[in-house]
């Protein structure tokens, strides 16, 4: 794709995940051409069927994306904030070619040297960039549930996605954690 070089590159970042009780955390980056993509809305705003369609456009239409994982380590071993800034961080600079400026969903940005990175509250709702990073965090995290929901059947994963609802919070109190819940989310479930 050609462009101009004066053109200003905007990356938009969001994640999926950061609430849940199981699983990793997925942050995703994309810079949209100029004509952008009609319709693009936040993930939650859309049906499973839509954020597919949208997932494959984005893919074939974006002058550049990124994704990077928050693992359970980093989230365990620092909180999901942090791991949620450091998976960030990650993305960004994973994209190609580099953002001109890049607009994060929510208050807190990560500091990187040589980006400007400034935050957007309702980002996703706001900005086709953020929206378009939301889809593509949200389809990727549910594929990566999707599979694991096979070796835990006990907790309904692929249709909570390792989110919280009573029915996987009354599992985790019959069955007890897998390795890939969130220790410290469980254990406030569990406690009260």
């Amino acid at each position: 794709m050609q462009r101009n070089n004066s053109e200003k590159l905007i990356a938009g970042v969001d994640e999926a995940g950061r609430g849940s009780l199981f699983g990793p955390l997925v942050v995703a980056a994309v810079i949209l051409p100029r004509e952008g993509i009609a319709g693009l809305r936040d993930s939650k705003q859309l049906s499973p069927r839509r954020r597919e369609n949208f997932f494959r456009e984005i893919l074939d239409s974006a002058i550049g994306w990124s994704f990077s994982l928050g693992t359970l380590e980093e989230i365990e071993e620092n909180n999901v904030l942090k791991a949620t800034l450091k998976a960030m961080e990650r993305t960004i600079k994973k994209l190609t070619p580099p953002p001109s400026v890049v607009l994060v969903d929510g208050p807190f940005v990560p500091e990187i040297d040589g980006y400007l990175v400034k935050p957007v509250v309702h980002g996703d709702r706001l900005v086709p960039q953020i929206s378009a990073a939301s889809i593509l965090a949200k389809v990727i995290r549910d594929r990566i549930i999707s599979r694991m929901a096979n070796l835990f059947p006990g907790f309904s994963l692929d249709k909570n996605m390792g989110y919280g609802t009573a029915a996987h919070r009354r599992n985790l109190c019959f069955l007890g954690p897998t390795p890939f819940h969130r220790g410290k989310f469980v254990l406030k479930y569990r406690q009260g």
